[in-house]
């Protein structure tokens, strides 16, 4: 084996982890190297006040380091992520470790690892550690009372987002090369947004859910938060149980797109529309063709919510005996979202298990004239923090953040976040949305807007 180089050149707040991999095979640094600059990292920056990582795998990390290199040294071939430090949502079960969800009260030591996390292991990922996250997963803001908030590490002040806040900030500070996170209405995809970070939310069967805890049964997805949409696809390879294949680049000419004229436009900030409409032309200049149009399904959409929706009785399923014994050991906002479910009988759940399952055959149907379509991530920048210190600041903010995201999870949609803004702007993203099964078509173009959309 030649000398490793060492990593002392490598800035793992923009590196890929095709680079990665493609130093560790060139022996310029080994994985024992990488993980060590990953714990470092976190050493330095992470805030025991308002935790990035709520548990360290240090030991265990080590030894997955030491089994690469020595594979390596070798001549053995490796998995696809060999070597690797990710980190995951403190919801995915890794064997012999707690997961929490965000909770104080609630924990349980997994006996086994999340089926994800097996295949992250048999790829060869070297895992980091657990990351914070809004207790239970009920919130696009990210914050969180018993560990504290993840700082927002490109707009301080501001919030990462939620409820995967931990991963993407543990990704923006090159504390993990990449991160698994889930998204029930866009908890991968704002926090993502919000670190200026790709995040992607597949067809929700595409990745299996055994091993996670829970927030909605139905809405519930699991998906990367990475530096590239080539990361996020080698990953969403990964716990797909299939073998990642490089892509051909896509060709944006002569594609078609749609904006929503209606719902996913309302009340954007100035900065927010600019930012979309810059990436827009962008696109038209690549050959696009993007043309705004009604979606009759959108204005629906309020049906669904009505009262909280599928998250607000399904979690309360989950949480129901638990509330009655530990319910002042609970943020209360998330406390107050949940309780919402109460007022759900058996009879309303399945009107609206029925009504989504219209709803998702109406926007199939609907998106199937075009090859996705397009919209701001999120309407607003990342709030101040001191903008949510009122309850009723909180519940609207918490609620025009999530708008847009929640389409893909309650239409049983794929969709992937980009970063779209320029220097010296607050992180902003363009959402591209597909039709469900079309992962891999939207992944492909993502790859071609993500080069169309660079400074």
């Amino acid at each position: 084996m030649n000398q490793t180089l060492g990593v002392d050149n490598v800035d793992l707040s923009k590196a890929t982890l095709s680079s990665l991999l493609d130093g560790i095979h060139q022996n310029k640094w080994s994985s024992g190297q990488l993980l060590e600059l990953c714990l470092d990292n976190i050493s330095l920056r992470d805030d025991p006040a308002n935790q990035v990582y709520t548990a360290r795998f240090d030991r265990t990390a080590k030894a997955e380091a030491a089994a690469t290199d020595a594979l390596q040294q070798g001549g053995v071939p490796m998995g696809e992520l060999a070597g690797l430090p990710i980190a995951l949502k403190v919801l995915l079960d890794v064997a012999g470790e707690v997961t929490h969800s965000g909770s104080r009260w609630w924990a349980q030591r997994a006996q086994s690892d999340a089926l994800v996390v097996s295949r992250l292991r048999r790829a060869g990922a070297v895992i980091t550690g657990h990351t914070n996250m809004t207790e239970f997963a009920y919130s696009g803001l990210g914050l969180n009372p018993h560990y504290g908030t993840p700082a927002n590490p490109l707009a301080p002040g501001r919030i990462c987002g939620g409820s995967s806040s931990g991963a993407a900030a543990a990704v923006a500070q090159g504390m993990a090369v990449a991160a698994i996170g889930s998204d029930t209405g866009g908890s991968v995809r704002i926090p993502a947004t919000f670190c200026g970070l790709v995040g992607f939310k597949p067809s929700q069967q595409r990745i299996p859910r055994e091993g996670v805890f829970r927030l909605s049964q139905s809405l519930d997805s699991i998906g990367p938060i990475a530096r590239s949409v080539e990361c996020c696809d080698r990953l969403d390879a990964v716990m797909a149980g299939e073998r990642w294949q490089k892509r051909r680049p896509v060709n944006l000419r002569g594609r078609h797109f749609v904006v929503p004229a209606n719902y996913m436009l309302d009340e954007l900030s100035p900065g927010v529309a600019e930012a979309f409409a810059r990436s827009l032309s962008k696109l038209r200049e690549c050959g696009a063709h993007i043309v705004e149009a009604t979606a009759p399904v959108l204005d629906t959409l309020p049906e669904l919510l009505k009262g909280g929706g599928l998250t607000a009785v399904e979690s309360y399923h989950v949480h129901r005996h638990w509330l009655q014994q530990h319910g002042e050991n609970y943020d209360p906002q998330i406390r107050q979202r949940i309780e919402r479910g109460a007022g759900f009988s058996a009879a309303d759940y399945l009107d609206l298990q029925h009504l989504r399952a219209e709803r998702k055959a109406q926007a199939n149907e609907w998106l199937g004239d075009y090859d996705g379509l397009l919209a701001p991530t999120v309407a607003i920048e990342p709030p101040l923090l001191s903008e949510l210190e009122k309850d009723a600041d909180y519940a609207r903010l918490n609620l025009l953040v999530l708008r847009n995201t929640t389409v893909a999870n309650l239409l049983d949609l794929c969709a992937i976040t980009l970063p779209n803004y320029q220097y010296g702007d607050l992180p902003t993203g363009l959402m591209l949305v597909g039709r469900n099964g079309s992962d891999k078509s939207v992944l492909g173009i993502a790859q071609a807007m993500e080069k169309a959309l660079r400074p």
